[in-house]
């Protein structure tokens, strides 16, 4: 007996096309959501043209803006892959969409692989923007593109590290406040907006903290014209590890 010409053959459809999928998915999330937004466009904007154009902060430059820039762009880096993806998985783990995606033929690997290209996708429009605004308000970036490409994809591996830990082990109360308190106190003390020298024998402590690295790698980058920054670069390479090993081992789906 022939089984015609319409036999079905079931089965998963390829992991490459599952893991497209999924970014294109997450990306239009977090696109569609106005906190998210908020966050990751609105405020980084807001503070680039607020403290380039209004004498708030002594930067020790002729332009502010050439100081605020590079710290800008990693400030929109830490909102994009630590809080607003901990946030988003954070209460997606709690509501069980996590539970029920691990269920499916998307392995867990290549779900996570999707939220990192998602926030990819998100931090590329978010430099574009911001680099758009710099430009207007007088910014001459100097530097290797592919330096600031280096040390941006070393951030988003280390924040995307730390948000999927915080994610992964706190309840989704938790990890909003947690995440939106950490965002601010990095805002402040992370040398985006204000110099470390400014904190005194702080800032040496701080300079290791992997918005310091990122902010300053930048700023070595895009202000001062410097090849790539391997100090800055193996502390953000640390933190990414460290963040990625420890979400990877404790991360809890339920």
């Amino acid at each position: 007996m022939s089984t015609g010409t319409y036999a079905p053959k079931p089965g998963a459809a390829p992991v490459g096309r599952m893991i497209a999928a999924q970014t294109a998915l997450e990306t239009r999330m977090l696109l569609r959501n106005g906190e998210q937004l908020l966050l990751t466009v609105i405020i980084p904007s807001l503070l680039l043209v607020l403290f380039s154009t209004v004498d708030i902060v002594d930067t020790g430059t002729d332009k502010a803006v050439d100081f605020l820039a590079p710290g800008v762009l990693a400030l929109a880096v830490m909102s994009t892959a630590f809080t607003g993806q901990a946030i988003a998985t954070g209460f997606e783990r709690r509501y069980g969409v996590l539970k029920r995606l691990a269920a499916s033929p998307l392995p867990r690997w290549a779900l996570m692989t999707a939220k990192t290209l998602s926030v990819l996708v998100t931090e590329v429009l978010q430099v574009l923007l911001l680099t758009a605004i710099a430009l207007g308000l007088g910014w001459s970036p100097q530097g290797d593109p592919f330096s600031v490409l280096v040390l941006l994809v070393l951030g988003t591996a280390a924040f995307s590290g730390l948000g999927l830990l915080m994610a992964g082990t706190l309840k989704a109360e938790a990890t909003l406040a947690a995440a939106n308190l950490v965002f601010l106190l990095l805002l402040v003390g992370g040398g985006v907006m204000v110099p470390l020298e400014k904190f005194g024998a702080a800032g040496d402590v701080l300079a290791y903290l992997p918005i310091s690295a990122l902010s300053d790698g930048l700023r070595d980058v895009l202000q001062h014209g410097a090849s790539l920054p391997w100090g800055d670069a193996a502390i953000l390479a640390v933190w990414a590890v460290l963040g990625l090993g420890a979400a990877a081992r404790f991360f809890r789906w339920e």
